[in-house]
């Protein structure tokens, strides 16, 4: 009889112990460093916070959000990653090339999860998309190769446009799209004429440019300044009577003319899966990065209307979506 109490004693010991153990690692909490390079309210990374609660994370629960948010001031960036790593954060989440390049100087050990950024091979970031190495890896926008498109697409809604002014910023990713956008100019026929606009005071200068060039549409680059500032570039382009195109939807339902380019909620929302995948043990090094699957076009009628221009009916039967 004592060895029977012993043994169910011993059993009644192991199973509470097993769920100890099991309450215990469903009450881990994981810490995600958010870096953004944007704003609180950025619709964007409260998408990847939304998937990350779809995956089965709960604030408060078993996850909790660092975010150190530069409201657009990149010099931040920096000790903001500094800040994160001090934090010891699991993983870090970087929402944009600038954010990425601050948290990998910050860190070589925390895994690091990007997204939207345009060219992560050429910024350095990883090896390659299939093996990106290192502790570093998520979604890319590709926006270096969608540069040309986007200056093709502007040419067949305005065949007559020869001059374009491209806004621009002081940003790496710049460049690369710069260069793919000149080669498509001299393919297309049109003269390149570019400026930079940081802020609002830039935009002066750039309204010189125009009417001392005589510009006749604009293409906006990708960057994150011209994210944060797509409002004022969309408003500068009515006030103009310029048709332009910029390389995502935002900036179209901002009062963009037209916008192509990948879909930077479902980007952002894939960058989840990369977290949930890391903090489950699969290594950064052994998630090649994840390329846009389709692009998006969307027209905005109403600003077509307000400059007088007719969307050839091809590209509004192929778009994605159509601002009326």
């Amino acid at each position: 009889m004592n060895k029977r109490r012993e043994l169910l004693a011993a059993l009644g010991a192991g199973a509470l112990a097993a769920t100890f153990c099991s309450f215990a690692q469903q009450q881990r909490i994981n810490r995600i460093g958010v870096l953004s390079a944007t704003f609180k309210s950025n619709p964007l990374t409260q998408a990847f916070v939304q998937e990350l609660r779809a995956l089965g994370y709960t604030e408060g629960q078993n996850l909790l959000i660092v975010d150190r948010v530069a409201d657009g001031n990149l010099q931040r960036l920096p000790a903001f990653a500094a800040e994160l790593v001090a934090e010891r954060v699991d993983v870090i989440f970087a929402d944009s090339t600038n954010a990425a390049r601050a948290a990998r100087q910050a860190t070589t050990s925390i895994p690091i999860v990007f997204s939207t950024v345009s060219d992560p091979v050429g910024s350095g970031f990883v090896a390659s998309l299939a093996r990106p190495g290192g502790n570093i890896t998520g979604t890319t926008s590709v926006n270096r190769e969608l540069a040309a498109k986007r200056l093709q697409l502007l040419k067949e809604i305005l065949p007559k446009a020869s001059r374009v002014a491209v806004l621009t910023t002081d940003e790496p990713q710049v460049a690369p799209q710069l260069e793919q956008v000149r080669e498509a100019a001299s393919r297309l026929g049109m003269t390149v004429h570019t400026t930079q606009v940081l802020g609002y005071d830039d935009f002066d200068r750039a309204k010189n440019l125009l009417r001392n060039r005589r510009a006749d549409s604009i293409c906006v680059v990708e960057s994150i300044r011209n994210y944060n500032n797509r409002k004022l570039l969309t408003e500068f382009a009515a006030q103009n009577g310029l048709p332009a195109i910029y390389p995502n939807s935002d900036y179209a339902n901002a009062g963009g003319l037209v916008s192509y380019g990948a879909n930077y909620e479902v980007l952002n929302r894939r960058a989840a899966h990369y977290v949930d995948k890391i903090l489950k043990g699969t290594k950064p090094a052994d998630l090649p990065v994840e390329q846009p699957t389709a692009f998006e076009m969307v027209i905005n009628q109403k600003t077509a209307k307000v400059l007088g221009l007719t969307i050839p009916q091809s590209l509004l039967m192929s778009a994605d979506k159509v601002i009326e």
